[in-house]
């Protein structure tokens, strides 16, 4: 009974974070409408590139202590106000590198007003870290309410000042401000609707063996956030801002998509792999069930966003973003896979093994560097798309491990994915054949009509092929309508 409570707590925590975590994602997917429609590809293309270094700095300023808190057998008060004093203080080493280096990053990039833009908005880095500690708290006690609630009250009001500074002409730094203004609110906001609060206590020693932890996954994610971001430096410095906006652009959509659901994932099901970690039969049954309901979910959005890519960002952004529709389509691929990964290196980390996972994301980037080193001899596009085949790769090499850890092989992980897949497949192929069938309609018509359509070929397959997810989701549907 306890192993069939626990599934259905995973199953449930997951349907309801993915749905409380869209309604700030859906406010933030079209805040960004309204600025793609109202800024340039180079103004996005400026903002790009200093968050990425913003990014790379935050690293270290978590170092990993977030995933230490929630898979921590005993995590007490003294460690979670030691770790939150612990990333003050890295925040402002932090920031003080970033405000002595930003003429350097300026200089590279040849953009004058890089300077100034990069010493303003390296100030989220001190709620970012106060924040991490925040969300860590959540996920070990399934606080998804509050989180939900902060999370949406920070995208409006972030939204609508950085919309209103765009429309008075203040260009980049409306992207600037959404930013600052995004990180104070939902810092201030979760305050009030997370019951965690820093108390005036320090253990250095409790930072210490947490670090003994953490540090592999600091390394981990130090590794895949440098190379995940060394595509847009890259396209940034060879190229132009402008090329970097688009591509920027070009991959937000399936990235809304993915990291939403990934985000579900690891808030979800890292504690829960946590508190079972002992029991790996059960973490095998519960990770499988996640990888299931995910795939079956986010593998038919991001190939119909793929299908619909032209008329979608021709209705939504204008004419002047087209030239980013090819690296949505090649990033709908990319993103595909995403809640596998997330999966299975939750599946690690909980069981204790972030010796394997800092393994793992090694051999990931070496694998990375030579796609890079091959892709940089041709243009952006061969560039990119050999970073989609190298991110299908690694699907492989996350899974690996987990035959050993869990009995969970790379080929029954595909089994259990491969309907999804095939069905995605099919209703993509209709979407694209209907879209190019309409021709030169109405775009927003055109859009409703292939949505409509790729719903209903998808639903209709899973129905008809009686897909294990469908019927699963849908048993939880009824079951939820009936309580």
């Amino acid at each position: 009974m306890a192993e069939t409570e626990m599934k259905q707590k995973v199953v449930k925590g997951l349907f309801w974070k993915v749905l409380e975590n869209g309604g700030a994602q859906g406010v933030q997917f079209v805040i960004a409408v309204i600025l793609a429609r109202l800024l340039s590809p180079a103004e996005y293309g400026v903002v790009g590139i200093i968050s990425i270094f913003i990014v790379i700095a935050n690293v270290f300023v978590q170092s990993g202590f977030s995933t230490v808190l929630v898979q921590k057998r005993h995590a007490d008060e003294l460690d979670f106000s030691s770790v939150c004093y612990f990333e003050l203080a890295m925040s402002a080493v932090m920031y003080m590198l970033l405000y002595l280096s930003a003429p350097v990053i300026a200089g590279f990039y040849e953009i004058d007003h890089l300077t100034e833009i990069v010493r303003v908005l390296a100030v989220v880095l001190f709620p970012g870290a106060v924040i991490s500690v925040q969300t860590s708290y959540v996920s070990r006690n399934m606080e998804f309410r509050g989180l939900f609630l902060s999370t949406l009250t920070a995208s409006i009001i972030s939204g609508a000042i950085s919309v209103a500074m765009a429309y008075l002409g203040f260009g980049v730094w409306a992207m600037v401000w959404q930013q600052i203004t995004y990180y104070l609110a939902l810092m201030i906001t979760l305050f009030f609707t997370v019951t965690w609060r820093p108390k005036l206590c320090f253990a250095l020693s409790r930072v210490r063996e947490m670090f003994s932890f953490g540090w592999k996954l600091l390394c981990a994610s130090l590794l895949d956030n440098v190379f995940n971001n060394l595509y847009g430096l890259l396209i940034g410095k060879i190229y132009n801002e402008e090329l970097l906006g688009s591509y920027n652009r070009g991959e937000q959509f399936p990235k809304l998509i993915a990291t939403n659901l990934g985000a579900a994932i690891q808030a979800v099901l890292l504690p829960a792999f946590a508190e079972k970690q002992e029991n790996r039969e059960q973490v095998h049954q519960m990770m499988r069930r996640a990888i299931q309901l995910s795939s079956f979910a986010v593998i038919p959005m991001l190939l119909g966003m793929f299908a619909v890519a032209d008329t979608l960002v021709l209705a939504l952004l204008g004419e002047k973003w087209m030239i980013c529709v090819p690296f949505l389509r090649i990033m709908c691929i990319s993103y595909c896979f995403w809640p596998i990964h997330i999966a299975n290196l939750q599946a690690i980390n909980a069981v204790g093994r972030s010796d394997i996972f800092l393994k793992l994301e090694i051999v990931k980037k070496l694998l990375s560097v030579v796609a890079l080193v091959i892709g940089m001899q041709f243009d952006v596009y061969v560039m990119v798309c050999l970073k989609a085949f190298q991110d299908f790769l690694c699907t492989f090499i996350n899974a690996g491990p987990n035959k050993k850890l869990l009995g969970y092989s790379v080929l029954h992980q595909w089994m259990d994915v491969m309907p999804p897949v095939l069905l995605s497949a099919v209703m993509c192929a209709g979407v694209m054949a209907l879209g190019t069938w309409m021709g030169a309609m109405s775009v927003w018509i055109k859009l409703v009509i292939q949505i409509v359509a790729g719903v209903v070929i998808y639903a209709g397959l899973a129905w008809g092929f009686k897909l294990e997810s469908f019927r699963y989701l849908c048993g939880m549907i009824q079951k939820r309508k009936g309580d």
